[in-house]
């Protein structure tokens, strides 16, 4: 990549800033959401094979 491909960002205003940081939280909190339902599938897996 070449130095003139990479634009300098300027800083985003406070709204947009807020914006920004709002979406980032949706994408973790989906994330957690997803990895503890993993987790609650997996217990319920092994309690499963504890009652057999």
């Amino acid at each position: 990549m070449r130095f003139d491909e990479i634009a300098p960002q300027k800083p985003l205003s406070p709204e947009q800033a807020r914006l920004k940081s709002m979406k980032d939280r949706v994408k973790d909190d989906q994330e957690a959401v997803k990895a503890e339902r993993a987790r609650q599938k997996i217990k319920a897996g092994q309690q499963e094979l504890a009652k057999l």
